[in-house]
C-alpha cells in the first residue's frame, strides 16, 4: 500500500501556505482527519465565493457547487454537502488565486 498524506495534514499545509502569503484561511467545518474530502470555498477580498474540490483522479481540482456566486447559495451548498458527508472538510480561503493554492496543496500526491 502506498502511503498517502492525511486530509488533516493537507488542510494544515493549505492554511499555513495561505497565511504565509498574506491571505486569510479558516476551517468552516472539520472532517475526518485521515481521509475526509476537502471542499474549498474561495473568495477574493470577501467577494464572489466559488467552490472547488479535488477531482476523482486526485491530480487537480474541479469547480463544484452553485453556478452563481451568491454567498447564501454557496453557504447552503456546503451545508447540504456536510449533511450527506459528515467527513467533509470545508475550508474558506480569501486570497488572490485561491484555486492555485488549493490545487498545489490538496491535489498534489
Amino acid at each position: 500500500m502506498t502511503p498517502r498524506l492525511t486530509s488533516e495534514f493537507r488542510v494544515k499545509a493549505l492554511l499555513r501556505r495561505v497565511h504565509d502569503a498574506g491571505g486569510s484561511a479558516m476551517v468552516l467545518a472539520k472532517g475526518d482527519a485521515m481521509a475526509g474530502a476537502i471542499l474549498i470555498v474561495a473568495l477574493e477580498r470577501g467577494q464572489a465565493p466559488t467552490c472547488w474540490e479535488r477531482d476523482f483522479a486526485g491530480t487537480g481540482i474541479t469547480r463544484c457547487g452553485p453556478a452563481d456566486t451568491d454567498p447564501q447559495d454557496v453557504d447552503a451548498y456546503w451545508r447540504r454537502r456536510r449533511q450527506s458527508d459528515p467527513d467533509l472538510w470545508v475550508i474558506e480561503l480569501d486570497i488572490a488565486a485561491a484555486e492555485r493554492f488549493a490545487a498545489e496543496t490538496i491535489a498534489s500526491n
